[in-house]
């Protein structure tokens, strides 16, 4: 399948592209090209083959949610280099 420089123009225009002669001309021979693979691809016997829409089997990593006491102020605060009134110290980044 082919398409025509006119027709690259045309979707050029919609997406307020501004293309030169050659890059129209260079963009239909692409664009043909995949065309023309698509074409080959819709032409592969797939009698059989279950429709997919991911090439791996994919599930549901995330487990449940479950509720567990959060640590107190001494034990979170317990390894940081730097604490000030239950707080950790961090440098300051924002002049």
């Amino acid at each position: 399948m082919k398409i025509t420089k006119d027709e690259v123009a045309h979707v050029a225009n919609l997406a307020r592209l501004d293309l030169d002669e050659a890059a129209t001309v260079k963009f239909a021979g692409q664009i043909g090209n995949i065309l023309e693979y698509v074409d080959t691809l819709n032409r592969a016997n797939t009698d059989g083959v279950p429709p997919t829409s991911h090439a791996i089997f994919i599930t549901n990593a995330f487990r449940e949610d479950e509720v567990h006491e959060h640590l107190d102020r001494d034990a979170a605060l317990a390894n940081a280099p730097e604490k000030e009134d239950g707080n950790f110290v961090v440098p300051k980044i924002i002049g």
